[in-house]
């Protein structure tokens, strides 16, 4: 939400679903450019993850943070409910009633690696499936259990199966869920350092480009993931 105060200084407010889209950015960069308007986007530093998301507020006007993680729990664990004041160019003062303020400078955004400003998309829909939320935490869990690095979407025998292993170990434990049906054979294999998905289902999309996305509608979040480079389709 933005509005104007009685001294027409814009101010700002965070919603919960936004600080929790802000919160999953952070482990993807820990610095981010917010741009005028409703759009919300990040990159990692190697480039590999693409997050952007459509949220409820309006973004007045360009700033950027350096420290993101710090930045939301100022706001998140200092505050209950405060007003963001965006008016200055050098920094955002956070405010609540009268009393509780803070001032946090914003960052040279040169200094932050952020999204080209072309948008993204897949070059081409191999294959598309849907996840649950259920799915997408047993998948995390799995890999967090067995100690598994490795996530594949892997068609063979006609149907489609999201399998977490360790992709270099011939005696490795996995995990298995099917998802689909298919009339290809393929493998498209990812980090599982690279899913970094908040909670909630997925519509997944894999392109044989090497690109995947992956849209969660509640959040109206959309992740763009590299594959890794001895992915197949056939």
């Amino acid at each position: 939400m933005v509005r104007y105060n009685r001294n027409n200084k814009l101010m700002m407010k965070l919603s919960d679903k936004t600080k929790a889209i802000l919160k999953n950015f952070t482990e993807i960069n820990q610095s981010l450019s917010f741009k005028k308007g409703k759009k919300i986007r990040t990159i990692s530093p190697m480039q590999n993850i693409l997050a952007e998301a459509t949220i409820e507020e309006e973004i007045p006007s360009d700033f950027a943070i350096y420290d993101l993680p710090q930045f939301i729990t100022t706001i998140d664990v200092l505050y209950k409910d405060p007003d963001i004041d965006i008016t200055s160019e050098q920094y955002a003062s956070i405010k609540e009633g009268k009393a509780t303020r803070s001032k946090y400078f914003f960052s040279d955004p040169e200094v932050i690696i952020s999204p080209p400003e072309k948008e993204m998309a897949l070059p081409s829909e191999e294959v598309s499936f849907n996840l649950d939320e259920n799915q997408v935490k047993k998948l995390i869990h799995s890999a967090n259990i067995l100690g598994l690095p490795d996530l594949s979407v892997i068609g063979e025998a006609g149907v489609v199966k999201v399998v977490t292993s360790d992709r270099r170990n011939d005696t490795s434990n996995d995990y298995t869920i099917v998802v689909g049906s298919t009339e290809h054979d393929f493998s498209f294999n990812f980090k599982m350092e690279n899913i970094k998905l908040i909670k909630g289902s997925y519509q997944v999309s894999i392109s044989k480009a090497n690109l995947a996305r992956f849209h969660n509608v509640a959040y109206n979040l959309t992740y763009f993931v590299a594959l890794e480079p001895d992915s197949t389709y056939n």
